[in-house]
């Protein structure tokens, strides 16, 4: 059976969702950073990652973004093949719930029109948007403003089969040593093995916006999770790159079968604050 869903209430959703990831942590995120501060064993990367503590606070309170750069929309839609929106285009719904979020949520627009004219369109659309059919009557939306301070970090490697699984490991060893203390440490890191260039990209896109608290279903998946975390803060970045354990909260990784000469790997990091935040209608 057919459920109908105006699209003025995506519209609504997505504006409320804007603001929201802007000010809060997602619980997940909050716990690991909360559980960051006692691992951390450094003196300065104790006193940073206390520093981001009194920031997230202030936010809350005072209704402050927690973090100046306010992102790039990135939405995700799972899409119930049972679904008919209504009253409206639903990429037009989708950038005016953006457009509403960071206006009302006086949020930074960052933005422009043309990546070489560089001309700001004023109110942080378009935004990213990712459509998957699923079964079923609902729609999940996922909203994952993503700073470009950390997005510039990322990287694709087009590796070959016999590198393995080492080589997907020296892989994201190399992405993270190269951005340093430029993707606002401690990090969350997002691998996408498999499928094409393109799709591996979404894959570790998408990483990033699972629940860092938990690990792959899949065994191999999960020890790679846990051994490149383990690595990862060996390397003594640390908090704000100023040396300490710390320098990564998590690493999650995404699957996808592949050509028989290929293994394509992206990583894709995002900074402390790893905004992102789930709704369904």
């Amino acid at each position: 059976m057919i459920r109908e869903i105006n699209v003025n209430e995506v519209t609504e959703c997505i504006k409320e969702m804007c603001i929201e990831a802007n000010h809060f942590l997602s619980n997940d995120m909050d716990l690991k950073m909360r559980e960051a501060v006692k691992e951390e064993e450094s003196i300065v990367g104790k006193q940073i990652l206390n520093q981001l503590q009194d920031n997230l606070k202030i936010a809350g309170e005072e209704m402050i973004p927690i973090c100046q750069d306010t992102g790039m929309a990135v939405i995700f839609m799972e899409i119930g093949q049972n679904v008919h929106f209504i009253e409206g285009d639903l990429n037009e719904a989708i950038n005016e719930g953006v457009r509403l979020g960071y206006q009302q949520g006086y949020l930074r627009k960052s933005v422009v029109k043309d990546p070489i004219e560089r001309e700001n369109t004023k109110d942080n659309t378009p935004a990213i948007i990712h459509y998957e059919i699923v079964s079923g009557d609902k729609v999940k939306i996922t909203v994952e403003p993503k700073g470009f301070g950390s997005e510039n970090m990322s990287r694709i490697f087009m590796l070959k089969p016999s590198d393995g699984i080492e080589g997907v490991k020296a892989a994201v060893i190399t992405a993270v040593k190269d951005a340093g203390p430029n993707a606002c440490p401690p990090m969350v890191i997002g691998v996408g093995i498999g499928g094409t260039f393109e799709k591996c990209a979404l894959l570790a896109k998408k990483a990033l916006v699972k629940d860092i608290t938990k690990h792959s279903d899949i065994a191999y998946v999960k020890q790679l999770e846990i051994d490149l975390l383990r690595e990862i803060n060996q390397l003594g970045i640390g908090p704000g790159g100023l040396g300490g354990k710390m320098t990564a909260l998590a690493v999650n990784v995404e699957t996808y079968p592949t050509h028989i000469a290929g293994l394509p790997v992206a990583v894709n990091i995002c900074c402390h604050v790893n905004r992102h935040i789930v709704k369904h209608i």
